[in-house]
């Protein structure tokens, strides 16, 4: 029986407890070098989960056991960064490399400095910043300004420490780094993902953006993710002189950095290793798009400085994109949400960059034609980024006679009805509004998350609602009952009523979301705003000419003729009726007041609000002249206090800011 200890003895046990298990997730994570068995390690870790549950009052942020402990978010905040996380300048060429060399020579001619050069991982960027050690926040690169914050999901992450094993006492400190996935679990992923019945990733890099981007942390712990860090700002002072010395702190704080990393003292030095990894690429087990060529000497650095986008002391080299050459099996004709026929190759699939491709997007009947492109043809395949891949050119010296010249049909694939082709357009079009193919476009369109935003409401999903014939427009979404969906494949009672919540909770959404739901041509996300801005309800719009809209700023011609069209056409008038008896919001609540009784006053909002989104309490605030900032500073009029706020609070109190609660905010808004 184990002798009753004091709670001083506990909590010496748990801090004991926490140190070992940290040292040996460093040895496992980061140095792939465990000392103990999984069983020897799982035993430690039980013994502090069953320590922790007992005495909770010992639990801290930083502890191995707080990985995934969150409750899922309904939404992420943004993240302003410490220092902006400015984007590479990019050079495909030696001729571009000796250049960048040149521009720093030219002006510190004197001055010595080397290079250090590092893989450039193709992952998503992030930015961690620890407080006395601890971790604080996790970002990712958003704008380069602000990004959204995903610490809960970062937290999950083996590779990150949740407590730096030393940092100098250094309080503040923001680390820049990648999240990436491995090729193999990639793979294993994509396999699980297909046995589902759900939608495979491109490529690795859409793998780990997609999981750090998940809502519940719980998912994003099981994508099995990794980092490599290679850049560190510090507020404070420091003792640190060269880029080497910082990714060596980084490695002693616990970091997981990445060891193919060489110090060059010339530029010639540099694009010799740059090249040698052009040609070895593949031996790793992660994707990398390129190297990253970085001044060595971080006082030159400030001196060098940045451009509005780019630093001056660093550039990135970008490898070729990646060609293969495939046989197209046969042309495809896909129709989009206005009607236009796309034509996609479909290949002898083929390897590109680590993703298998089976299909390749072909234009228009004037590219197929340009290239002379035909079925049967063996093709050049370019695969670059994120890019969709693209037949560059035809190898027409391994034709054999029995290829086919392609012609886009004279009848819509899918519905049957007359193909148009505008003498004034390259692009030929379903001239039916009721076609499946164009339905199902433009309710995907109307949920997604710039338009109405309807959570779980998935490609798969709106393929079955329209083929069941359960809707046969967007607006036949809000009449929608929990009982349609559950006799769906692969929809079970809860997944029901939680699309069946996100359908309802969209009837509120701002008029300019709708517009753009519409799917007017032309009218993007900016041009509804500046719609919404203009008029009291959405069938304002009908009574409008084009000389009415034109004279609205920034919408030209083209736009206003496509929205005079669109409002000519009782389909559509039909299902804006039906969307207004459903209790979908039509009328603006974005009209630029006349009065801007807030100009100048500035908000900070914390907490949940009862009867605002965060997205509608900014816009009125805006609406009124008013500004919305992140963070609490002295120049911070009010702090808006919801339920559950968070640190901001604390903060206002503590800099004497006025607090108002909602009743006071919504009463300020209405004056």
């Amino acid at each position: 029986m184990e002798q009753a200890k004091s709670k001083k003895e506990i909590e010496k046990e748990i801090n004991q407890l926490r140190g070992v298990i940290r040292k040996h997730n460093y040895q496992y994570y980061v140095l792939d070098e465990p000392i103990i068995s999984d069983y020897e390690y799982d035993k430690l870790l039980k013994r502090l989960i069953t320590l922790e549950q007992k005495y909770p009052e010992f639990i801290s942020p930083d502890s191995p056991t707080q990985r995934v402990g969150s409750q899922p978010l309904e939404e992420f905040k943004t993240a302003r960064h410490l220092v902006p996380m400015l984007s590479l300048s990019n050079a495909f060429s030696d001729k571009e490399l000796l250049d960048f060399d040149q521009r720093i020579k030219k002006n510190y001619s004197q001055q010595f400095f080397d290079y250090v050069v590092e893989l450039k991982i193709d992952g998503l960027a992030i930015a961690l910043v620890y407080e006395d050690g601890i971790l604080q926040r996790g970002a990712t690169r958003g704008d380069g300004f602000v990004g959204e914050d995903i610490t809960q999901n970062l937290r999950t992450i083996n590779s990150i420490p949740l407590k730096l094993r030393e940092y100098n006492h250094m309080n503040r400190i923001e680390v820049y780094g990648e999240v990436y996935m491995n090729r193999e679990s990639f793979k294993k992923l994509n396999e699980e993902r297909n046995e589902k019945g759900e939608n495979i990733f491109a490529n690795p890099r859409n793998a780990a953006a997609g999981s750090v981007r998940q809502l519940d942390p719980s998912i994003t712990a099981k994508r099995q993710l990794d980092t490599f860090v290679y850049q560190a700002k510090f507020p404070q002072e420091h003792d640190l002189e060269t880029h080497m010395e910082v990714l060596a702190f980084l490695k002693k704080a616990g970091f997981k950095v990445n060891q193919n990393i060489k110090q060059c003292d010339n530029i010639e030095e540099a694009i010799d290793y740059c090249k040698s990894w052009k040609n070895k690429k593949n031996i790793l087990n992660y994707e990398i798009d390129g190297m990253v060529i970085k001044v060595n000497q971080l006082l030159l650095r400030e001196k060098l400085g940045s451009t509005s986008k780019s630093p001056r002391w660093a550039i990135a080299y970008k490898f070729p994109a990646e060609q293969m050459t495939t046989v197209i099996d046969d042309i495809i004709v896909g129709v989009g949400r206005t009607g236009a026929l796309t034509p996609v190759a479909k290949l002898k699939p083929v390897v590109i960059s680590g993703s298998r491709v089976q299909r390749a997007t072909l234009h228009n009947e004037d590219e197929i034609r340009r290239k002379d492109i035909r079925i049967g043809d063996t093709v050049l395949i370019q695969k670059a980024g994120e890019v969709i891949p693209e037949v560059i050119k035809v190898i027409k010296e391994k034709r054999s006679g029995k290829e086919k010249i392609f012609n886009m049909p004279k009848k819509c694939p899918v519905c049957g009805s007359e193909v148009i082709k505008l003498a004034e357009e390259v692009v030929s079009r379903c001239n039916n509004i009721s076609c499946p193919a164009q339905v199902k476009e433009r309710i995907k369109h109307f949920v997604s998350r710039q338009a109405m935003d309807i959570d779980g409401l998935g490609s798969a999903l709106i393929e079955q609602l329209v083929d069941k014939k359960l809707i046969k427009d967007f607006a036949d979404l809000y009449y929608l009952k929990k009982e349609d969906l559950v006799k769906l494949e692969r929809m079970a009672e809860k997944s029901s009523e939680n699309i069946i919540k996100a359908i309802e909770n969209s009837k509120k959404r701002p008029l300019s979301n709708l517009i753009f739901a519409l799917g007017i041509r032309y009218v993007g996300n900016y041009a509804s705003k500046l719609l919404a801005q203009k008029i009291d309800n959405i069938l304002d719009l009908q009574d409008k000419n084009s000389e009415d809209l034109v004279n609205i700023s920034e919408i030209g011609p083209k736009i206003a003729e496509s929205i005079v069209l669109f409002f000519k056409k009782e389909e559509n008038l039909q299902i804006i009726k039906k969307l207004k008896d459903a209790g979908v919001n039509l009328s603006s609540q974005e009209k630029i007041a006349e009065k801007q009784t807030l100009r100048e006053v500035q908000f900070v909002l914390t907490g949940t609000l009862e009867h605002y989104t965060r997205e509608e309490a900014k816009d009125a605030i805006e609406r009124l002249g008013g500004r919305v900032t992140g963070n609490v500073t002295k120049k911070t009029d009010y702090l808006v206090l919801g339920k559950e706020p968070g640190q901001k609070y604390q903060k206002a109190k503590e800099m004497d800011i006025n607090i108002i609660e909602e009743k006071e905010f919504k009463e300020m808004l209405e004056k």
